[in-house]
């Protein structure tokens, strides 16, 4: 059940990230809008409405969550590059999945917002310099991260999603 639930293995917040992989990092994020567009291509009512584990959400709401989360991080980290060291609001990503439109609207209103998103998003991170990298943020449950760790975090929250969806796939030989 942990291969279905984490695909990818789990992030690891407090590993350090070379310039490098933060590069690597970035270009995950400007990609997956993309590769989460072809990943669901052509898949059906039925097929999107799959679980991709036992208990788990539909591949619809993977794909409606994806810009959920996303834009969620996208304002943490404005906060952080605008405000000192800023609280902020976590969300229930739950109870946001539960809600109608995620379980029943067309996956490419999410897949056009994505994109739109991730444009923006990695042309911000690209002209961020050392210094704002280092910026931080207070995440009341997850504690204090800086902008570094958290394109790492939200490069592997793509890819582990996408995964959910590819996994599923190759189980299901669709």
């Amino acid at each position: 059940m942990d291969k279905l639930r984490y695909p990818i293995g789990q992030f690891d917040l407090d590993a350090s990230i070379s310039e490098d992989q933060l590069n690597l990092y970035i270009l995950s994020i400007g990609s997956l809008p993309t590769k989460l567009a072809q990943a669901v291509a052509n898949l059906s009512d039925e097929q999107l409405d799959t679980p991709y584990r036992p208990g788990g959400w539909t591949v619809r709401q993977v794909v409606h969550h994806l810009p959920d989360s996303h834009l969620n991080g996208y304002t943490r980290q404005k906060l952080a590059l605008t405000e000192e060291n800023p609280i902020i609001r976590p969300y229930d990503e739950v109870a946001w999945a539960e809600l109608p439109e995620a379980k029943t609207a067309d996956p490419g209103i999410s897949l056009t917002l994505l994109h739109a998103l991730h444009q923006r998003w990695v042309l911000m991170l690209h002209q961020l310099s050392p210094e704002q990298l280092n910026r931080t943020f207070v995440h009341p449950v997850s504690g204090q991260q800086t902008i570094r760790q958290h394109i790492g975090l939200y490069a592997w929250h793509g890819e582990h999603h996408l995964a959910h969806i590819t996994e599923l796939k190759k189980r299901m030989d669709w």
